[in-house]
């Protein structure tokens, strides 16, 4: 069983703090994807990558 790799951080923030903070902010990304507002704007989102896919493929 292997171990999952370490992140490398381009910070000089210590890990717990990075971690602390994730912890405070998940919550409000959360609710906000689970808004109506922001499942709109992922669908947007979504779209926008799916047209960029599709330019690429073309070019």
């Amino acid at each position: 069983m292997s171990r999952p790799k370490k992140i490398r951080l381009k910070s000089d923030l210590p890990e717990h703090v990075i971690e602390d903070i994730a912890r405070c902010i998940l919550p409000d990304i959360i609710a906000y994807y689970e808004s109506e507002e922001g499942q709109k704007e992922f669908e947007k989102w979504k779209a926008e990558q799916k047209a960029n896919s599709n330019d690429k493929d073309t070019a």
